[in-house]
């Protein structure tokens, strides 16, 4: 493919309730524009677009809410209007969820996406959404190239006891085991850490996806070992809104012996739960820390010791530790939650620099201390780069 100097890229990632997009020029996928559509189905619905500098190029609000049909139109119709000069030559998207199927990105056709949908039934909250602009797109622009990039692929070379549940054959082989999530953040990392330091090309790394929704995940030679995450993306670590790790018998008893619909669980346990269910304030960390609220701190504590624990465990799958990485909302902008982590990890030769911690410089940062026998790296996470990128590899081998 010999890219036209205004050929660009289009990266979708959608959600319940919003639809977020980035522009990217070819071939040196440098951002062109970015922005998001919010609030779909909830009342006023917000979109925002901002240039590569951060200005706005676009801003729009519509009194009744719009759905991701509506929203995908918009967008087009916004493209064609507003972004003179570019042509877009695919679009990728997130998809949260491949099963077994898919360890890579796929051209988004027919029987691809029929078997996507068959998946929705473990990621009922996810799938859909991710899938509504796919099949909008293909209805507003049929002729136009989509690629799917999952979330689940980077997880499917980890050894098979680590995909593995405890259950027999019969139901294992109807797909029920570990997939893990969060793999478009972590296989960020995975290239973009041996950059700033070649010597962790080949390392034992722990990187920490933390926002609203959060994991954990251990990497050998950039190649997932094991995550936090296991067969939905309720599991591992409590989050904005999520439980995480949740005995089962407890979701038994909530149904037998508190007679809990199973929806009411499920909504219980993705909606209700993590950091606004324990704190009964916020699932927003920011004004966590900013609250005197006791509840509001062990909702913090609760994060972090779970932290700990999995740090742990994942150190032990790799037979020790060589870097800790933090990403994410969270990861990136907590302080507090950084420090208290590596406070947790001393006994693992985790030593931050408190300065550096405090006031780290942009971008992708070292902030250990001189002494500490892991480094301890800030990455913010950039899962539309990694899409971009498998879009236009994959648009190079059409």
């Amino acid at each position: 493919m010999q890219p036209h100097a205004t050929d660009c890229v289009a990266v979708i990632n959608a959600g319940s309730s919003s639809i977020k997009f980035s522009v990217h020029r070819l071939p040196d996928l440098a951002l062109a524009f970015k922005g998001r559509i919010e609030n779909l189905y909830r009342g006023a619905t917000r979109f925002i677009a901002q240039d590569a500098d951060g200005a706005t190029v676009g801003e729009r609000s519509w009194p009744d809410a719009l759905d991701h049909h509506a929203g995908m139109a918009f967008l087009i119709d916004f493209a064609e209007r507003e972004l003179a000069g570019y042509r877009v030559r695919a679009v990728g998207h997130r998809i949260v969820h491949g099963g077994v199927d898919y360890s890579g990105p796929q051209r988004l056709i027919e029987p691809v996406l029929e078997r996507l949908e068959r998946l929705v039934p473990l990621a009922p909250l996810h799938l859909p959404h991710n899938l509504a602009p796919v099949r909008a797109l293909m209805a507003l622009a049929p002729g136009l190239p989509q690629v799917g990039c999952f979330d689940t692929a980077f997880h499917t070379a980890q050894p098979a006891l680590a995909q593995a549940f405890a259950l027999p054959p019969a139901i294992t082989d109807l797909g029920i085991r570990r997939y893990g999530f969060h793999g478009l953040s972590y296989e960020y990392i995975a290239a973009t850490l041996p950059q700033h330091e070649p010597a962790l090309a080949g390392a034992r790394v722990v990187a920490a996806h933390l926002g609203n929704g959060a994991s954990m995940c251990a990497m050998r030679g950039g190649r997932s070992v094991a995550s936090t995450m296991g067969f939905t993306a309720v599991d591992g670590l409590p989050m904005g809104t999520r439980c995480g790790a949740l005995d089962p018998g407890v979701v038994i008893y909530l149904i037998e012996e508190l007679g809990m619909e199973v929806s009411s669980v499920q909504r219980l346990m993705y909606q209700e739960s993590g950091l606004l269910g324990v704190s009964g304030l916020s699932s927003d960390m920011r004004t966590l820390e900013a609250s005197s609220d006791p509840r509001a701190q062990l909702a913090i504590d609760l994060l972090v010791y779970r932290i700990g624990r999995e740090l742990g465990s994942l150190a032990a799958s790799l037979g020790g530790l060589d870097a800790l990485v933090f990403s994410g909302g969270i990861g990136e902008n907590s302080a507090r939650l950084r420090a208290a982590v590596c406070r947790d990890a001393a006994w693992l030769g985790a030593e931050l620099d408190p300065g550096l911690n405090a006031a780290p410089p942009p971008g992708v940062a070292r902030i250990s201390a001189p002494a500490s026998r892991m480094s301890i790296w800030l990455v913010p996470a950039n899962e539309e780069l990694m899409i971009a990128r498998h879009t236009r590899d994959l648009l190079e081998e059409a």
